[in-house]
């Protein structure tokens, strides 16, 4: 085959592959926003349950105001209700997928709550990594940054 055939070839296929490819990563993304989805959810429940088996074992979570937890004072800081949510809305969420990890950055706004019932507004950015762990996202690091 003469070159410029072989370079018209090698387009083609390319062109019947990436559709495939860039769905299997819409798919793989959908995954990861529905992870995200679920754990804000439990952490506005508190459901502990849900919190441990949608983060990773090394879990670092980093607080906008420079505290960083492990995955169990990540936990237990929520069960605790010390600053419970009341409230939080994700927007513009952008998610990137790489191997078995996903990048997903976002706004974060809410509300907490403290056990005397002082409510304090919260608006932050915040990156987050996922990592594929026996065929489910778990979130691996996080770190919120003020606006």
């Amino acid at each position: 085959m003469n070159p410029a055939r072989r370079h018209l070839a090698m387009a083609g296929a390319a062109m019947l592959l990436l559709p495939g490819l860039a769905h299997a990563q819409s798919d793989e993304q959908a995954q990861v926003a529905k992870a995200v989805d679920a754990l804000t959810k439990a952490m506005i429940a508190v459901d502990k349950p849900q919190l441990e088996a949608l983060t990773a074992e090394g879990l670092s979570y980093g607080h906008s105001a420079g505290r960083i937890e492990t995955k169990k004072q990540f936990i237990d800081y929520l069960v605790s209700r010390e600053s419970a949510f009341r409230t939080i809305e994700l927007s513009d969420q952008t998610i990137s997928i790489v191997s078995d990890e996903a990048i997903v950055r976002h706004l974060f706004t809410g509300e907490t709550v403290s056990p005397a019932g002082k409510v304090t507004p919260v608006k932050i950015g915040v990156l987050q990594v996922w990592t594929k762990e026996g065929g489910n996202w778990k979130l691996l690091a996080r770190q919120a940054y003020r606006l």
